[in-house]
């Protein structure tokens, strides 16, 4: 009896450890150019009741569906700035998701100023299929709705125990733009958005457990170094990325909307000039769990042949 009362109190202990963990899954981790290996960006997290979507940029819904999350389960989607590489898959997140859950109330969404104007716009782009669907396809009326609500720096979420916290970065000349923290049961996890180096988003990350973190760098090759030296003048190199990585010291440090077409070997090689601790060089359908440790996985229809590879 006292064996079995043991394994009674073990796998509680785990199931309560597993509804602690925070779920960072990598939607998509490409940059503006058209892939289907690399989708536009967009992260999805879950931590207790909430499913978060940061960000819904191209493939957005192809991939969370691929991830076996169902659409009704979102329960709120960040934007960290405007640009379209971020926000040109909302609409098919937001109509599609709201088609085949059924969802009965709208869509809210948070981000910098401009979003309200974004949704007020889609949903006057999209009042015939609004009320077609409402009308044909006996879809309730409220899912067809956005709710928008403009942020600034500091906490912008509290529900269920899961805080998330708005981090402004240097995008410029995008202003303002977000990167975010989620903690939820003592766990922590720092999405960059897009970013150069930014002192204000390392301190916000120091010690979290994930930073996901945005990286570009060119070929410098004579024909396409000036067109790529401009392309990436926005964002964090490699060896930038490093020195965030190991000023913030998290436990795992891992690349997403990654805006090169360097392969994986070289942008660690040059990560490693400034940064020597754990790094992952994400791809679309990556998971990681966030609790005691941290660990990395494939999810969706190949997950059973894909393995990840810390560096």
């Amino acid at each position: 009896m006292r064996c079995v009362a043991l394994v009674v109190l073990l796998l509680a202990g785990a199931r309560l450890a597993r509804a602690q963990e925070i779920r960072v899954t990598l939607l998509g981790t490409g940059s503006p150019v058209p892939s289907a290996v690399r989708m536009g960006p967009s992260i999805l997290v879950g931590a207790g009741a909430e499913t978060l979507v940061f960000d819904a940029g191209r493939g957005a819904s192809v991939r969370l569906r691929q991830a076996g999350v169902p659409f009704g389960r979102v329960t709120a989607v960040f934007l960290t700035h405007l640009h379209s590489d971020h926000v040109v898959g909302l609409p098919d997140l937001w109509l599609t998701g709201w088609l085949l859950s059924h969802r009965a109330s709208p869509l809210e969404l948070w981000g910098p100023p401009g979003t309200r104007e974004l949704a007020t716009h889609l949903e006057a782009a999209f009042r015939f299929d609004r009320e077609i669907r409402v009308a044909d396809d006996a879809a309730p009326a409220a899912g067809g709705h956005l709710v928008a609500h403009e942020i600034r720096p500091g906490f912008v979420y509290d529900r269920n125990g899961v805080r998330v916290t708005a981090i402004e970065v240097d995008h410029s000349p995008v202003k303002p733009a977000y990167g975010y923290r989620i903690d939820y049961a003592g766990h922590s996890v720092v999405l960059s958005g897009d970013t150069r180096y930014s002192p204000g988003l390392v301190r916000a990350a120091t010690g979290v457990d994930l930073l996901v973190h945005e990286v570009a760098a060119t070929f410098q090759s004579p024909d396409s170094a000036r067109r790529e030296i401009l392309r990436v003048w926005h964002h964090t190199n490699p060896r930038e990325a490093g020195d965030a990585f190991r000023q913030a010291h998290p436990k795992l440090a891992v690349y997403s909307h990654i805006v090169t077409a360097l392969p994986d070997s070289a942008l660690v090689r040059m990560t490693r000039a400034t940064y020597s601790g754990p790094l992952v060089v994400g791809a679309d359908l990556m998971q990681f769990r966030v609790g005691e440790t941290v660990t990395a996985r494939r999810v969706g229809p190949d997950s059973a042949q894909s393995v990840v590879v810390l560096h």
